[in-house]
């Protein structure tokens, strides 16, 4: 099924509740697995990825299937393995085999982790039997993805020495580890870190209740529709302004693309104003999620810059370089723009419409992996979107 999306008028005014933090949210689980007393997670994400790892924490089965979602697979690889006396088989789809995990499975392995490939190597599924780990000290390579150093992060505090973890290499996606430990803190844990290395002693998670932000990476497609469009008033609900989300950087980097932004009662506000003038460079090394969204909308506005700390996007849900650049070339032709099992294909081309009229998307429903309701809530903004 495809989706024609088009906006006759232009102008975008709504309120919008946006989804909660798929990348708090599933911290939070395994944090919440880890901890001795129970606690409330408030406002838990509704996204596919949540749902997939908080089925998996649940799971009494041996082999856990989590499909796409890469954040539930990698997190789950460090969290099995120190589930004592238990064996697990962790697989997923057909694209998460293409994407990286050596580094993972080879720091694991480093503790004396009894971790194995079922298949071809180097690739899921793995084969996990939970042990009690010592900890200690050891290095991995930080170019390839923040997950992995997340995942081992989230154990630390339960191996026997603690963790001791060297970071090889210029660090992608950097906001990501340090929301991981940010949102260790608010749960008693202590860590130091200088320079490359992070320390974390053997400790206890403390329980408190916690309600999810929302996701400033959703936010991004709505500071597109405010540049693209000729006026608006877009009121975002749920974000929080001192956020730990590395995505709110989105507020300055459109600020440039016409889009003013202010907090009021709680609430984001966004007004169009006539400034449009793009860095000529963007490196997009600690917020590669904001890609596709950037590039969209300086596609539309005809302004070329150049990006830098891109390239963890290869190994994405899809190369997400490669097929934004294929589909951009379709724009003012009748053809499909496909969304390659990527919800944020589909989300950052559906804005394009304010520019290049009527577009048809393939696969609409790839949005739940991160952003259920996103449909609904671009008419909310005057889109009209029919199949």
């Amino acid at each position: 099924m495809n989706y024609k999306i088009s906006h006759p008028t232009k102008v975008v005014n709504c309120e919008i509740d946006l989804p909660s933090s798929k990348s708090i949210s599933n911290r939070l689980l395994i944090i919440k697995a880890l901890c001795k007393e129970k606690f409330l997670i408030k406002n838990l994400s509704e996204s596919d990825d949540t749902i997939l790892l908080k089925n998996a924490l649940n799971s009494k089965e041996k082999t856990i299937n989590v499909s796409h979602a890469g954040t539930s697979f990698r997190f789950l690889t460090s969290f099995l393995s120190i589930q004592k006396g238990k064996e697990f088989i962790l697989n997923g789809s057909d694209r998460m085999k293409e994407r990286p995990i050596k580094e993972l499975v080879n720091s694991l392995q480093g503790l004396r982790v009894k971790i194995e490939y079922l298949e071809k190597e180097d690739s899921p599924p793995l084969k996990i039997i939970g042990t009690e780990i010592d900890g200690g000290e050891i290095e991995i390579d930080g170019t390839i993805s923040s997950q992995f150093i997340s995942s081992l992060l989230l154990i630390a505090p339960n191996l026997r020495n603690g963790l001791i973890l060297k970071i090889k290499g210029e660090l992608v996606s950097k906001s990501y580890v340090l929301m991981t430990l940010k949102l260790m803190g608010e749960f008693g844990i202590n860590w130091t870190w200088n320079k490359e290395v992070i320390t974390i002693l053997k400790q206890e998670y403390v329980a408190k209740n916690y309600t999810v932000e929302s996701d400033w990476s959703a936010a991004t497609f709505w500071f597109q529709s405010a540049s693209l469009s000729e006026k608006c008033k877009i009121i975002l609900r749920g974000l929080n302004e001192e956020s730990i989300q590395g995505d709110s950087a989105c507020k300055e980097i459109f600020k440039d693309l016409g889009v003013d932004s202010v907090f009021k009662n709680g609430n984001l506000i966004l007004t169009k104003n006539k400034k449009i003038s793009p860095s000529e460079t963007y490196n997009l090394i600690e917020t590669p999620d904001i890609y596709q969204s950037l590039k969209c909308t300086l596609f539309a506005l005809k302004k070329g810059s150049e990006f830098t700390g891109i390239q963890t996007l290869k190994n994405k849900e899809t190369d997400r370089i490669t097929a934004v650049e294929n589909e951009l070339l379709k724009l003012n032709t009748p053809k499909i723009i496909e969304t390659y099992d990527d919800h944020r294909m589909a989300m950052s081309f559906a804005p394009l419409s304010l520019k290049f009229g009527e577009l048809q998307i393939s696969n609409p429903g790839v949005i739940s992996k991160s952003y259920s309701n996103y449909w609904k809530d671009l008419k909310k903004g005057g889109f009209k979107i029919s199949s």
